[in-house]
């Protein structure tokens, strides 16, 4: 027998919307005009949700952002206010008379549709974003489909590769397309599917890719939030030591881009201690996107936002020397800030020349954030954009190949 999980859906929207405590989204949807209790948004979070009063509907519609399917509610035929206007994400679409719904899945059902959710993962290093995506958000709405035709452990196996399917594609929409709302609205999905599953370790992995959104928008409080929720599941989940060092990570850089480099270079010491002290436990498996060389990554990054150029260099080269081979597209970041690090000294021709070698790479291994990084250089070359060395890296920047078509994303 797997323990109940409640309304997931409801709660996970809730936590990923801003409030979290059910008291807090109680105070919300009273300051929206609708008096509700604590107790009420208990009952809504409960394993047999009753359907919210119309007026109560609508205001829990505008205030997370999903339809009242998606939000867990048996909603009845017909709809009624508040229903919305998108169907639910984890629950099967209404396609019209020629529908019908799945018939329950044999076990083998979550076996297969996890096997290809490994796949997916091991292809993201290497595939192209724009042609990854689509396979994996197809891939996603049909785990959507089927979890409903799905029960006990099956269930839960599937929602768990359910969830790591949707924080895939959230992370493509995010750090490879460079589209953060779109990604918002995705990982709103991988953090109810990871509620459906129980799974406190996926859930934090999720918030914490949730607070890479508003942190890089310098948008500090909310970044905080979802790292405070973040941390909290994973003290649920049990996180073993280089998980825990990335969740320092995520939010030094959040901090990093909210100016607080001084907190961000104390947290990259911290995940330093925490990964320098070991400790039991294995990370799971789908944790494939964290290493001692990446936190020296985000380490030099911070270095050169807070201005530690000498530092910054010397941390960025023994990143650049250490960095597996399938790593091309962490390579173009590591680049970009490289070149930042020369045009920053002033160094025009070598921060040109890192450039350059980030464009190159981009040509073959599109990444939106290394792009950007290319971008911020550009930038910083303007008094010396008469140089000779300036110019090769436009006509880099600004030739017909692929790099060109993203100038637009």
């Amino acid at each position: 027998m797997t323990r109940s999980t409640g309304n997931a859906r409801l709660r996970a929207a809730r936590i990923a919307a801003g409030y979290p405590s059910q008291q807090s989204l109680a105070d919300a949807l009273t300051a929206h005009g609708v008096p509700v209790g604590l107790r009420q948004v208990r009952r809504w979070e409960s394993d047999a949700p009753p359907l919210p009063q119309p007026d109560i509907r609508q205001a829990l519609v505008e205030l997370l952002g999903q339809d009242l399917a998606a939000l867990g509610f048996a909603v009845p035929a017909g709809g009624g206010p508040g229903r919305g206007s998108a169907p639910s994400q984890l629950a099967p679409a209404n396609r019209g008379p020629l529908s019908t719904p799945n018939a329950l899945q044999p076990a083998t059902a979550a076996t297969d549709f996890q096997a290809v959710t490994r796949a997916h993962r091991r292809l993201y290093w290497t595939v192209a974003p724009a042609t990854l995506h689509p396979a994996v958000s197809a891939h996603a709405t049909l785990g959507s489909q089927l979890l409903e035709a799905t029960a006990g452990r099956t269930r839960q196996a599937l929602a768990t590769a359910l969830a790591e399917s949707w924080l895939l594609t959230g992370r493509v929409e995010f750090f490879d397309l460079r589209e953060p709302d779109r990604a918002g609205d995705t990982l709103v999905r991988a953090l109810q599917a990871a509620g459906e599953a129980d799974d406190a370790l996926l859930g934090s992995a999720v918030l914490a890719h949730m607070a890479f959104i508003p942190g890089w928008a310098g948008q500090h409080l909310a970044a905080a939030e979802r790292m405070t929720a973040a941390r909290t599941y994973a003290r649920r989940g049990s996180a073993n030591p280089e998980f825990l060092a990335w969740l320092d990570a995520v939010e030094a850089e959040c901090e990093t881009r909210c100016g607080n480099t001084r907190t961000a270079l104390n947290l990259i010491t911290h995940a330093e201690d925490v990964l320098a002290g070991g400790g039991q436990g294995e990370n799971p498996e789908w944790m494939d996107w964290f290493s001692p060389v990446r936190l020296a990554a985000f380490k030099g990054n911070t270095q050169l936002a807070a201005g530690h150029l000498p530092q910054a260099r010397e941390t960025l080269l023994r990143v650049l020397e250490d960095l597996p081979e399938d790593a091309d597209k962490q390579r173009t970041v590591i680049l970009g800030d490289l070149a930042a690090v020369e045009a920053a000294a002033g160094l025009p021709a070598e921060a040109a020349a890192y450039a350059v070698r980030a464009l190159h790479l981009l040509e073959t291994h599109w990444y939106a954030t290394g792009l950007e990084r290319v971008r911020d250089v550009r930038r910083a070359l303007t008094p010396w954009q008469h140089e000779q060395c300036v110019r090769d890296l436009d006509d880099r920047l600004y030739g017909w190949g692929a790099v060109l078509s993203a100038l637009a994303s």
